[in-house]
């Protein structure tokens, strides 16, 4: 079972919350819905602006907790680099293929082949 990770916010440049789910589309809608309160309905960061696919929930986990160790500016910068102008991506997420990849020297390349 694939693993996302995922970047949610209210306006380009706005609030960013970092997430992650087995279940992109379900997660999606539930932070879009309120069906939990938390961050993302404190901040009405129901946009989804960035995500990327991994080959299991365990990778992107540890993905996950490696982005939110990164500056706003860098993370703003992923976000940019799939989603130049912060579009909601939710009726997309089928349309587009975002796999993370490390780089073949990182010592994570052999748990992605």
């Amino acid at each position: 079972m694939s693993g996302f990770v995922y970047m949610m916010s209210d306006k380009p440049r706005g609030v960013i919350y970092t997430g992650v789910t087995s279940d992109l589309e379900g997660r999606t809608w539930e932070h879009r819905n309120e069906v939990r309160k938390g961050f993302t309905s404190r901040y009405n960061a129901k946009l989804l602006v960035w995500f990327e696919q991994h080959p299991n929930i365990v990778l992107a986990i540890r993905r996950e907790k490696s982005l939110k160790r990164y500056l706003r500016d860098w993370k703003i910068k992923l976000i940019e680099g799939l989603n130049p102008t912060w579009l909601d991506l939710y009726d997309r997420i089928y349309e587009i293929e975002n796999v993370y990849s490390p780089h073949p020297s990182s010592p994570q390349w052999s748990d992605y082949n």
